[in-house]
């Protein structure tokens, strides 16, 4: 007997489209980042683990002109640098081959697919653009709910968008905590290494067939 198509949610950054700070602060800014060590402690300082300036950025609250600013004044990096971060992030995010074949796999099963990305608004226009966005149904963005993962609001606003119970979705993300926030509200979810790690992950589970 043939199983229902699911629904099935995917984080963008490091599970759609790469994301990789540190070689891409290397690249950018290599007379900051001069060395892993260095590409590191600065990763920390920039991005401050998606929270604080940069998850307010991700929230949609602060603009690009404040962003920059503000962490200029708590890092000590010169604007024209932490500019130049801020705008290399659009070039860093390349779709993933293997998780883009995976979601035409996916489509063409006719699985409902949907996304649900901390991403803020500058960037979020800039991957839409992508041809297989078409693929999705619909998905929401961080900066455009002002809410992030793995805070409830950002998954309450997704169901309701989706409109689906909970336990009838199926989560992709890479983080961890946002695994664990999803469960906690009753979806199923997984965390995201690879494409074909996660589609044996969800084969196994009887979400989808081979």
């Amino acid at each position: 007997m043939k199983r229902p198509p699911k629904r099935i949610v995917f984080d963008l950054g490091a599970v759609l489209f790469s994301w990789q700070p540190r070689q891409m602060l290397m690249r950018e800014v290599p007379h900051v980042a001069t060395d892993e060590a260095q590409a590191a402690h600065w990763e920390k300082q920039i991005f401050q683990a998606y929270g604080g300036d940069w998850g307010d950025f991700d929230r949609g609250t602060v603009s690009v002109p404040e962003l920059v600013q503000r962490i200029a004044s708590r890092t000590g990096l010169a604007p024209a640098d932490v500019q130049t971060v801020v705008d290399a992030v659009p070039r860093e995010l390349q779709p993933m081959p293997e998780s883009v074949a995976l979601l035409h796999q996916l489509a063409d099963a006719g699985h409902h697919l949907h996304y649900l990305s901390n991403m803020p608004a500058p960037y979020a226009e800039v991957l839409e653009r992508h041809d297989f966005f078409t693929r999705f149904d619909s998905g929401i963005f961080s900066a455009r709910v002002h809410h992030n993962k793995p805070e409830p609001a950002i998954f309450e606003a997704a169901l309701q968008l989706f409109q689906v119970a909970p336990r009838d979705l199926v989560f992709l993300d890479d983080h961890g905590p946002n695994v664990e926030a999803a469960r906690a509200l009753g979806w199923q979810a997984l965390q995201f290494r690879s494409a074909i790690q996660a589609q044996a992950d969800m084969q196994a589970a009887g979400w989808i067939t081979a």
